[in-house]
């Protein structure tokens, strides 16, 4: 069954990406040089798509559509050339580097990651071992297919 859309949650919506959008901008000054206010318009940018791909995803009747969808097409219509509006959507939201919402966002997952530390515990060895194949799995062979792309490109 699916979850009604109601005013709290969008509230609630609204608070987190708040929050996320001044961590990453502040994460953008600090890290990268990027312009503060330039970095905070581009995460409010990036925060009215999401928001509004949240909304679209509780109003319409389709199950099986996960938000991200509504949000990448949201993002798409919104920079593309013809949209009075890419421009200046385009210009600020390259001032946000992804790596500075990768940094809040996997900080996020390990604040709730040690909330709910007695579920993990629940997982046992095996889940454990699991997470720790995936994990190495997952960076070493991003590690190669990053060391592949720079021969190709003859950076290195």
């Amino acid at each position: 069954m699916k979850k009604r859309l109601s005013i709290n949650m969008v509230l609630e919506w609204i608070g987190i990406l708040l929050i996320f959008s001044v961590m990453a901008a502040i994460g953008n000054w600090v890290g990268f040089k990027y312009p503060f206010m330039e970095s905070l318009i581009g995460m409010f940018i990036l925060c009215i798509i999401s928001l509004l791909g949240l909304i679209i995803e509780k109003l319409l009747p389709y199950d099986s559509i996960p938000a991200i969808i509504y949000i990448s097409l949201i993002g798409l219509i919104v920079a593309l050339p013809w949209c009075p509006l890419a421009e200046p959507i385009i210009y600020y939201t390259s001032k946000v580097d992804l790596i500075s919402l990768t940094t809040i966002l996997l900080a996020y997952a390990g604040v709730a990651m040690g909330k709910d530390l007695g579920s993990f515990k629940k997982v046992g060895i095996r889940g454990i071992i699991v997470t720790f194949a995936v994990i190495l799995g997952t960076y070493f062979f991003s590690a190669v297919i990053a060391h592949y792309a720079l021969i190709f490109t003859g950076m290195i």
